[in-house]
């Protein structure tokens, strides 16, 4: 081989080698120019290069502006659920009550008219046998003017009838007592409105006779004889009792006018009660007082400025004493100092049933000279009658 061939084939290989390393040198330029151009291009100001608001064409994602945090309000104080409205009572009538009550009123006095019924029914009655009926009748709170009065009463119809039978020595028994009970005195209760102004009932006692409970008891009676009714929580001294008031009137819708402090003037107390039962034109206002002994002087004059107090605005037309039956003589001497000092004009005679006696009715009436116009046989709410004579002495004979 000569020398110009040898030439030329190391320039075909040089130039083969020359152009793989162009090719390949080639090729190495432009993968990096297409991957360059692939980046976003840079933000003349230097900022983010990512727009929030206008994301990439192409992304797969999208970059959200975070959610604003909402906070909780504050939360508002729930006022409370209102207390249901009461369900008003509505009080059993007057009329029913004695009728329903005698047979309470029957076992606390059978032992009275048993006792007699079995003296008088003897084939003949000596004087021990008189003696015996009087002394049943002063154990039964008769009095000794009422006994004798009785007891002469029945001798003359066993001298001009001679002996009898017991259902006519009952007969005779029952028309004496209804007698001495007297069915002629006026039992009525003033409840309604006299001319242009409420009637007026004041109510008095000593400590213990259950008086306060007396007069929210009263005000159910009118209640349901359809009277409005005003309350006055004159009773000031006893911490309770203008609640005890209160809380008996709303059951029955009856508003009370009581003080705001424990120890105010009572008759300051009685004067605005009548004053409010006058604005709201009711028919009868009921004055509760604070019981007293009745031989504490003080205390009863207090009780005679209540009254006169009243009297400034509006006439007392019904001043009712509260008595314990059970008290028996003890009662008479209470009833007569009240009587003295804010005219008595009828008798409330509380805790009938049990251990009373019946004679105590007669007796009070013909010590003071008013009825007896008001009884209480029981603790329930509608245990307080109006007195019926007959009713009673019937269930003392039962």
């Amino acid at each position: 081989m000569s020398a110009i061939d040898t030439l030329w084939e190391y320039l075909a290989v040089a130039l083969g080698i020359l152009v793989i390393v162009g090719g390949i040198a080639l090729g190495l330029l432009r993968g990096r120019g297409d991957r360059r151009s692939d980046l976003p291009p840079t933000p003349p100001s230097g900022g983010s290069a990512i727009d929030v608001d206008a994301p990439p064409e192409g992304a797969i994602g999208t970059l959200e502006r975070p959610a604003e945090v909402e906070l909780e309000p504050e939360l508002e104080a729930v006022p409370p659920a209102p207390e249901p409205t009461p369900t008003l009572e509505r009080p059993e009538a007057p009329a029913g009550r004695l009728r329903r009550l005698r047979a309470r009123l029957a076992r606390s006095n059978s032992t009275l008219g048993k006792s007699l019924l079995a003296l008088l029914s003897r084939g003949s009655l000596d004087e021990e046998a008189w003696e015996e009926v009087e002394d049943t009748l002063l154990t039964a709170d008769f009095g000794v003017a009422a006994t004798t009065d009785l007891v002469d009463a029945l001798r003359t119809k066993v001298a001009v009838e001679g002996s009898a039978d017991e259902a006519t020595v009952r007969g005779w028994l029952r028309e004496e007592l209804v007698r001495l009970v007297d069915p002629t005195m006026d039992r009525s209760l003033v409840s309604s409105r006299i001319g242009d102004r409420p009637a007026c009932v004041l109510v008095v006692g000593v400590n213990g006779t259950g008086k306060t409970t007396t007069v929210s008891k009263l005000a159910r009676v009118f209640v349901a004889e359809d009277k409005d009714v005003v309350l006055g929580a004159a009773d000031t001294f006893r911490a309770a009792a203008a609640d005890q008031l209160q809380t008996w009137g709303e059951r029955v819708g009856v508003p009370t006018v009581r003080s705001d402090r424990d120890g105010a003037d009572p008759a300051a107390v009685a004067f605005d009660a009548v004053k409010a039962a006058a604005e709201l034109e009711a028919d009868v206002v009921i004055i509760d007082t604070a019981g007293r002994l009745q031989n504490k002087v003080g205390l009863m004059d207090e009780l005679g400025k209540v009254k006169r107090v009243i009297e400034k605005q509006s006439p007392v037309d019904e001043v009712l004493l509260v008595l314990d039956a059970t008290t028996g003589q003890n009662g008479m001497r209470q009833a007569e100092v009240f009587s003295q000092v804010v005219g008595i004009t009828g008798i409330v005679l509380t805790k009938l049933d049990g251990t009373a006696k019946g004679g105590i009715v007669v007796a009070v009436q013909r010590a003071l000279g008013v009825p007896v116009k008001l009884v209480g046989l029981g603790e329930g709410p509608d245990d307080l009658a109006p007195f019926d004579v007959e009713a009673f002495v019937d269930a003392i004979l039962d």
